[in-house]
């Protein structure tokens, strides 16, 4: 492991407040390894080994079954995933795999485990963030299931348009298809969907996005801090 990716993760709100001594203890036998574009890195059902921090890239979280398959989340630097099968040494719920060339650090979840039984300071920011991991879980819940497909789309191309700085171009950041799959649309209903948001001065070519008319666009979403506010990104 390089000496400065120790600071970037002490920094994580999940390792901040543990000890030192804990925390040497925790990377004792962490390593970093770099994957290239659409890497499986861990797939569903089988038994959590390590915890996984992502320091560079991107990492699609997804799940399958019966033939269908379903994007979860995609998590990007720096940020933990896994965490809840790490500590309760559990099976995956979910497979997942780059989407771009990423460089991750492996922490064996029987270390974790370990440092969660010896290290109070620790264990109440695990407490906390799978605390907020099931918030967002219940408001992306919510969010599929009291919005028709069209305010979905809505409210996820206001929230890239934040991200963006408040921009009203911009490019959206996976491939639609993978969008569709977050928002529980089909291909076919998102480009539906994207031709329904015209009337409200939205552009969709291709990768890129034009926003003409923010305020009918915010009509339509409705956008709601009980639905919208993600405390996490939405990983297991």
């Amino acid at each position: 492991m390089r000496p400065s990716d120790v600071p970037d993760l002490r920094d994580l709100e999940l390792f901040r407040e543990m000890s030192e001594e804990r925390f040497e203890d925790l990377m004792h036998g962490a390593y970093v390894q770099t994957f290239p574009p659409m890497v499986d890195l861990i797939t569903e059902g089988d038994m959590s080994d390590f915890l996984h921090v992502v320091l560079e890239g991107r990492v699609e979280l997804f799940a399958s079954w019966n033939g269908h398959e379903t994007t979860i989340a995609t998590v990007e630097p720096i940020a933990t995933f896994i965490l809840a099968a790490t500590i309760n040494d559990a099976p995956y719920l979910m497979s997942a795999r780059t989407l771009e060339k990423s460089r991750l650090i492996l922490l064996p979840s029987s270390d974790v485990r370990k440092v969660f039984d010896a290290d109070g300071a620790f264990a109440r920011s695990v407490v906390r963030e799978l605390s907020a991991r099931y918030r967002t879980v219940i408001k992306n819940t919510k969010n599929l299931k009291l919005r028709s497909s069209l305010e979905r789309l809505a409210n996820y191309l206001l929230h890239q348009y934040e991200i963006e700085g408040c921009n009203a171009e911009f490019d959206l950041p996976i491939e639609k298809r993978k969008i569709a799959s977050f928002l529980g649309m089909t291909p076919e209903n998102l480009s539906r969907a994207i031709r329904g948001l015209r009337p409200y001065g939205v552009e969709i070519d291709a990768q890129h996005v034009k926003i003409a008319d923010f305020d009918a666009l915010q009509n339509l979403a409705k956008p709601s801090p009980l639905i919208d506010e993600s405390d996490v990104p939405l990983t297991e």
